[in-house]
């Protein structure tokens, strides 16, 4: 277990030499499972030497590894891209949905040295291509949800750049990685890394929607560890239900607390209140992150009947925690009548700042729901004005923060770099106050990101894609308050002069989109433009009673 104690910062070890130490105190102990509700059969598993599971009593698809069998399959990793020449600071990408093999390719990429690159599963073909070029990366490793859009685009992405598959089946365009890992050493290669080096890219967005890629040192991978079971308190004997995807900054930095006491968690397919109740129940899970809208599916779920408490083996579940988005005031309170013994946190993060956990509400501070909370462990934050000045407690200015979380740059863009790190703090974009006992609430967003049930949604791209009907003269997309997702999209759409179109027409114009990508309201009236030719976004949600949202939902 690393040395966590603070001295001017955190003193820790890279968190694959925590892998390592697990390997060897717990070897033979379950630290990862998998389960699919949606699999009800047997099949061949992905590495030949996994054991797989008979099914559980609900007849889930499972599989679990040990600590043992992930540090050696993350040492087959490495050893495989070693023997493919990949060194310090190359990049691997990984386009995988959340599956038992996510995270040793993960750990196998930072023990050669390279950068890992994980790519988010929503991205269409040309977004993975833009992605994988901005990051320069030198390999991808890619799983069967993915083998149609990349073969759109093989042709451009394969020169000078490896492609490997996971699964069965191996497209032609590709190299079989089950086998060719197989057939690798399991023993550690003998890479010296240190909080200095860099370990990961990860990708954030404008309101452009145009990716940037963020790269963190492994000081800063060491550093949301730690953080996350100091702000937990995860021990040997704690289970924690991940169900966000990997890719995400959040959802693995809160698996990072398991990682540190080596305690078992469990990778879950499927978001319906049945399938989360069940899989806490039969797996013994005491520790679940939620994003908004699963928790009030399972309130709505509890009100209507549909599923019951009593069914469920759940006493041993002690803390519900939400992230990636605000959290309304009411949920907390109808989640504390149905558990009143459970703790409840959320954390604030950007992908910037390594994910959650910068500012951090605190279990112990449940009566200050609606905040995001104080400092994080081993964070500074501060409230300032546009000339980088605190302002007052109770006055709105830009939330900055510092720490050894803190990204060391946007890749090849030090313009982009320069706006958002000065001397050492983080700008967030985010607008925010503190109350008389130091909380912090967020009150605004400077970008026009939309926040929909924990992804973000980038109006110039829905905007653009509108503007391509015959009809629309002028589109501007902007958030509405939703009980459930936090947010939804709404596009307010001017046509062109005597043409007629209603919202079915839109919404079918629309299904070109990702399902998450298509405005879930749409509004048809004039856009109003500022003289330099602007949208005047801010009146826009002013006149359709959006300009606070997080007021909204506090009191919804």
């Amino acid at each position: 277990m690393p040395d966590t104690k603070v001295k001017g910062r955190d003193r820790t070890m890279p968190i694959t030499d925590i892998l390592e130490k697990n390997a060897e105190l717990y070897g033979e102990d379950v630290c990862l499972v998998e389960v699919n509700p949606d699999i009800k059969e047997r099949r061949r598993v992905t590495w030949r030497d996994y054991e797989l599971i008979e099914p559980d009593p609900v007849c889930h698809y499972r599989r679990e590894i040990t600590w043992h069998v992930f540090n050696e399959k993350a040492n087959r990793v490495a050893n495989l891209l070693l023997s493919r020449g990949i060194k310090k600071e190359d990049k691997v990408a990984i386009l995988l949905m959340n599956c038992l093999e996510w995270l040793p390719i993960y750990f196998g990429i930072l023990k050669t040295g390279a950068l890992a690159v994980p790519l988010n599963f929503r991205y269409d073909a040309e977004e993975i291509k833009y992605c994988l070029n901005l990051a320069e990366a030198d390999v991808l490793i890619f799983g069967p949800e993915f083998i149609g859009r990349i073969e759109t685009i093989a042709d451009d992405i394969i020169e000078n750049r490896l492609l490997f598959y996971v699964g069965d089946n191996c497209p032609s365009f590709a190299e079989d990685y089950e086998r060719l890992a197989a057939n690798c050493s399991s023993v550690a290669p003998d890479i010296k890394l240190t909080d200095d080096d860099n370990a990961a890219i990860y990708f954030s967005s404008g309101t452009t929607g145009f990716p940037k890629a963020i790269i963190h040192k492994h000081r800063s991978l060491s550093h949301s560890a730690v953080v996350e079971q100091k702000h937990h308190g995860q021990t040997k004997d704690d289970v924690f239900l991940c169900i966000p995807p990997l890719y995400h900054t959040g959802a693995k930095m809160h698996w990072f607390g398991s990682l540190i006491s080596g305690s078992k968690a469990v990778l879950l397919k499927g978001v319906n209140p049945r399938t989360i109740l069940e899989t806490v129940s039969t797996e013994g899970c005491t520790i679940v992150w939620l994003l908004v809208p699963w928790a009030q599916d399972i309130l709505e779920a509890l009100d209507l009947g549909e599923i019951k408490i009593s069914d469920y083996n759940l006493d041993q579940w002690r803390l519900m925690h939400i992230g990636a988005q605000p959290v309304p005031q009411s949920l907390i309170k109808r989640w504390k009548k149905y558990f009143p013994n459970h703790d409840y946190d959320t954390n604030y993060g950007l992908s910037e700042s390594i994910g959650p956990g910068c500012v951090h509400l605190g279990v112990e501070n449940i009566h200050k729901v609606g905040a995001i909370g104080k400092a994080g462990y081993g964070w500074e934050v501060r409230i300032v004005d546009e000339n980088g000045v605190d302002v007052p407690d109770g006055s709105v200015g830009e939330l900055i923060i510092k720490g050894p979380g803190v990204m060391t740059c946007y890749y090849n863009n030090p313009e982009a770099t320069a706006e958002v790190l000065k001397d050492g703090w983080l700008y967030s974009g985010d607008m925010a106050q503190k109350d008389e006992d130091g909380f912090i609430y967020l009150v605004d967003r400077k970008k026009d990101v939309i926040i929909s049930g924990g992804e973000n949604l980038y109006p110039v791209q829905i905007e653009d894609f509108i503007r391509k009907h015959q009809l629309v003269k002028d589109v501007a997309v902007i958030g509405l308050p939703d009980k459930r997702l936090g947010e939804i999209a709404a596009a307010i759409i001017e046509l062109v002069k005597g043409a007629e179109c209603t919202e079915e027409e839109i919404n079918e114009f629309c299904k070109e989109l990702p399902r998450y990508k298509r405005p879930r309201k749409i509004i048809f009236a004039d856009i109003p433009r500022n003289p330099t030719g602007k949208i005047e976004k801010p009146k826009l949600r002013k006149m359709y009673n959006s300009e606070d949202l997080i007021d909204a939902q506090n009191k919804g």
